[in-house]
């Protein structure tokens, strides 16, 4: 990975992402390099610069001090940029083939050079339009149970994961999420963001006492609870895939926290794919078949990742807990639960809260979108107050059936 160099920041345009190339050395043909700003979230540019004669090409990604999707009226830390980075860097060492490669960083500039994945798609995009994608519940349930396992406690030594704390501290976006997941959507809070016609349903969530209560609760888990490092956005527009190939982008929102936080926001974003696809596939032999296979996804990943998570467990625990009989199942009980809570809370904030998912939104039948936001607040709902008696994958994939 190239050197660090020292200079204050700047916003990167078209030119200067060239010449910040070249002065590293990182192409070679800059007389023929293409340059692009693809970015199209919230919080960043994105580069992709790509000599046209051989075709080799990078990613230039630089935070911006403000939130693109609101302006410079938000501004945002740009220690995000180092704690993606290092989170990329961290990950590639028990998961390389899972995440792109980092080729330099500079937390002056709040950038990263990174594997350019054009060759990969947005699995959110992907789902939409009906693709399977064979590999995926292994990898997803692989790199979950890699990352919790050997970021926690069971495998480090306690200084050394005291320091990973540090290093991941991320106080700024963890409060995006403890607002928006966690917050907002359950109280009559101008972030959110919802049509009227589902004012009425909104209105009752926001009434209802013990959905309040639960959602606090899993909030304070999400406060006090740095158990393993976690990506913090882990939905399927942050993973890119191809049909033998699973790479997880955008973990700016890195941080210690609960282990049933990312895999419950993988399933959340699933299940939303699930309700939506009575729209997005009219065939209704087909649409019976790729839902089928969805949840499939969803079964597959937590029996991967728990077999992954096991063997570890056994073969390369060190912490004298992981000796004891019984105990390895408690924990992964607690993240069974807290996942279907955390799971509940997504569904809620992706359907009324600030940032939406194309899922959903991009569904023609206005009526019928309403009345499927209907049907998914309700989920979130049950899953959030029920999560303590819901026992195994199997009854919770009975709930997004429901949907």
């Amino acid at each position: 990975m190239a050197t660090t160099l020292k200079q204050s920041y700047e916003r990167l345009n078209e030119q200067t992402v060239v010449e910040l190339a070249q002065k590293l050395e990182l192409l070679s043909d800059y007389q023929n390099i293409k340059v692009n700003e693809i970015g199209d979230g919230n919080l960043n540019l994105v580069f992709r610069l790509i000599e046209e004669d051989t075709g080799k090409s990078i990613i230039v990604k630089q935070a911006l001090p403000y939130a693109k999707v609101v302006g410079e009226s938000w501004p945002l830390t740009l220690d995000r940029a180092r704690i993606e980075s290092s989170s990329l860097i961290k990950s590639a060492e028990f998961a390389p083939e899972h995440v792109p490669e980092v080729f330099y960083t500079d937390q002056d500039l709040a950038l990263t050079v990174m594997e350019d994945l054009s060759s990969h798609v947005i699995l959110r995009k992907g789902l939409i339009e009906g693709v399977k994608y064979p590999h995926l519940a292994q990898h997803i349930g692989t790199f979950i149970a890699k990352s919790l396992f050997y970021t926690s406690d069971f495998y480090l030594h306690p200084f050394e994961k005291k320091e990973l704390v540090q290093t991941f501290t991320n106080p700024e976006l963890c409060k995006i999420t403890e607002d928006l997941v966690f917050t907002d959507p359950f109280y009559d809070i101008d972030t959110n963001d919802f049509p009227s016609e589902l004012k009425e349903a909104v209105s009752e969530l926001w009434s209802d006492t013990l959905l309040k209560q639960r959602a606090a609760s899993l909030k304070y888990k999400f406060l006090t609870r740095a158990e393993a490092l976690l990506h913090g956005d882990l939905h399927t527009g942050s993973i890119f895939v191809t049909e033998t190939s699973t790479k997880l982008i955008d973990s700016e929102f890195a941080y210690y926290g609960p282990q049933g936080f990312d895999i419950a926001h993988f399933f959340a974003n699933i299940a939303l794919n699930h309700a939506s696809q009575s729209f997005h596939i009219s065939d209704s032999l087909r649409r019976e078949e790729y839902q089928s296979y969805l949840l499939s996804v969803i079964k597959d990943t937590w029996e991967t990742f728990t077999a992954r998570y096991r063997e570890l467990w056994k073969t390369e625990g060190v912490e004298s807990a992981t000796k004891l009989p019984g105990f390895e199942e408690e924990i992964l009980n607690s993240i069974f639960t807290d996942m279907i809570g955390f799971a509940g809370c997504e569904v809620i904030r992706r359907t009324i809260g600030l940032a939406h998912v194309e899922d959903l939104d991009s569904i023609e039948d206005f009526n019928g979108q309403i009345e499927l936001k209907k049907r998914v607040l309700k989920l979130g709902s049950d899953w959030v107050k029920n999560a303590e008696s819901i026992k195994n994958i199997d009854e919770f994939i009975t709930y997004i059936r429901s949907v």
